[in-house]
């Protein structure tokens, strides 16, 4: 009989370790619960008739799944009950969502990352990022960058892998055992080794992007194999496992002008900053068209849309260059978009 170290009894020993408090791991036991939870409903959604659309727009201007609605109040139930969190942020909630006053963490998080793979039954996510609030004085309810996060996570649902990533400790995977206990705890670095580096980006968009990305491309893409998902979460899980980068750029020049989306897709505190936390700390990095490190940014809307390129150091700074070396009147063009 061979017995595992759990999750909890992972964080538990971290948070001893360095003589911190249990509030973090009753807000975590309270995250993974709704995982679990999330995975049961994705399980059984055929039968229950939850896999379909739900008939409503969210504020992303996104057709909603019946799924999205429930994992949000999955989520949403339990880190109540937790009791830990002062402010939530949820994609398919406009505003804030407060909870405690006296809690001491804020959480962003995308409950149901890739929903359109749904109804096709492939993977899809959840992702989340924590940070703290200000414990020494008042509180300004300002939107935490990912620099200001303190841990990260992604579960790959109905696979049952988690992805935790903890301030200065790591990006480490548990998998979901036969009795619903995330188990073995295994560190996770980018691979070095360039052969098995993958290219992640939706290739139907490639002469959508700008001139610049788009001669990156065609000089590089050989170089790399070639996969694609449509779930950040599930795209950034293959990345992790086999090195390479993903990308999703600005497109800025689709024929239907209303189709462009010069401030990137993604959405940068739930989703950008989330796969940015657990990348860097497994040696990996993450940058917007621009050139800037996503964990840097700081974000002026909750809602804030990015682009974004995400993976093994070399690969990013790689198209980093490129991007700094963008033509003035590229970059100035999407800035003033960004600003109308």
């Amino acid at each position: 009989m061979r017995l595992e170290e759990t999750f909890m009894h992972f964080l538990l020993e971290h948070q001893m370790r360095h003589r911190r408090t249990l509030n973090f791991l009753i807000l975590m036991e309270s995250i993974v619960t709704a995982a679990k939870y999330i995975q049961h409903v994705y399980d059984t959604g055929g039968l229950q008739s939850n896999m379909g659309e739900a008939g409503t727009i969210n504020v992303q201007g996104e057709n909603v799944m019946k799924m999205d609605l429930l994992a949000h109040q999955i989520v949403m139930h339990y880190l109540a009950e937790s009791k830990q969190i002062i402010e939530a942020t949820s994609e398919e909630i406009t505003e804030e969502v407060p909870l405690n006053d006296d809690g001491r963490y804020f959480i962003y998080f995308d409950p149901l990352d890739g929903s359109s793979n749904i109804k096709h039954s492939l993977p899809v996510g959840f992702l989340f990022g924590i940070a703290k609030r200000n414990l020494d004085g008042p509180e300004d309810y300002h939107l935490r960058s990912g620099r200001e996060f303190i841990a990260a996570g992604s579960f790959l649902i109905p696979s049952g892998v988690f992805t935790f990533g903890l301030k200065d400790a790591g990006t480490w995977r548990f998998l979901l055992d036969e009795n619903q206990v995330y188990i073995r705890p295994t560190r996770v670095q980018f691979p070095s080794k360039r052969s098995g580096w993958e290219l992640s980006w939706n290739a139907g968009n490639r002469n959508f992007y700008s001139d610049t990305v788009q001669n990156w491309v065609l000089k590089n893409e050989n170089d790399y194999k070639f996969r694609y998902v449509g779930s950040l979460a599930v795209d950034f899980h293959r990345l992790l496992q086999s090195g390479g980068m993903f990308m999703y750029p600005a497109i800025v020049n689709h024929p239907k002008p209303g189709a462009n989306r010069p401030e990137g897709k993604l959405r940068l505190i739930y989703e950008c900053a989330v796969v940015a936390f657990l990348a860097h700390e497994a040696g990996g990095t993450a940058i917007n068209e621009a050139g800037e490190n996503i964990l840097d940014i700081q974000p002026y809307k909750r809602h804030q849309r990015s682009t974004l390129f995400v993976g093994n150091k070399e690969a990013v700074e790689d198209i980093r260059k490129a991007l700094k070396a963008e033509k003035p009147k590229e970059t100035s063009k999407v800035k003033a978009v960004e600003s109308a």
